[in-house]
């Protein structure tokens, strides 16, 4: 049942469409190209099993864990959506 202006599925229509641009936005900063043999930051040897396992990989498992925190601590997005968050 259609409200107002909105065509039936509009709703899922539109969360569809947010997951799939979320998808494209995370593949597109997945590494690309050949991997290293030595982390970029650090220069410590990448082991063959993580170069297989992740293509393109430019980091050693510590300083992708230390870069996945900062950036994780910045992102500034709330993703709980609460009342108080929204009124600030």
């Amino acid at each position: 049942m259609a409200t107002g202006w909105a065509g039936d599925g509009a709703v899922q229509d539109q969360i569809d469409a947010t997951i799939k641009d979320g998808i494209q936005r995370v593949r597109s900063r997945l590494p690309q190209g050949p991997g290293l043999e030595r982390c970029e930051e650090c220069d410590a040897p990448i082991p063959e099993a993580r170069r297989k396992a992740v293509p393109g990989v430019r980091l050693c498992v510590n300083c992708q864990d230390a870069h996945d925190r900062e950036e994780t601590a910045s992102s500034g997005y709330n993703r709980r959506g609460s009342k108080d968050s929204q009124l600030r």
